[in-house]
């Protein structure tokens, strides 16, 4: 199994949980977080107006961005599909778009059956 890890834009959240339902992957953890890459802010991802259209055009006017965080179990054969997927919703060709991470996972239990490995994901 693989756990899927994306940060993505909130604009792109709605987007990629469905397509990702559409896929068969509707099972996710999703949070809200605060970030920044090597740009230091992207003024255009603030959800707020703008009063001072100057601000528009600078760069590393925020310490952190909105970003949204999410996390998904998937077996080992659908984890390129899965990434593929996301990297097609999200992948817009400017900075800020994201990143992905893909890890091993050992094990999963399903608490209220016991039920282990891809059993306690589907």
């Amino acid at each position: 199994m693989k756990e899927i890890i994306a940060i993505i834009r909130p604009k792109k959240m709605t987007q990629t949980k469905e397509v990702l339902s559409a896929l068969g992957f509707p099972a996710m953890t999703a949070n809200r977080v605060m970030g920044r890459g090597r740009q230091k802010a992207i003024i255009g991802e603030v959800s707020f107006d703008i009063n001072k259209p100057e601000l528009l055009e600078e760069e590393g006017t925020m310490r952190y961005i909105p970003k949204r965080l999410i996390s998904l179990i998937v077996p080992d054969e659908d984890a390129s599909l899965v990434v593929e997927a996301i990297m097609r919703v999200n992948q817009t060709g400017q900075i800020g778009d994201g990143k992905l991470f893909v890890c091993p996972v050992d094990d999963a239990i399903r608490v209220r059956t016991d039920e282990r490995g891809e059993e306690a994901i589907i």
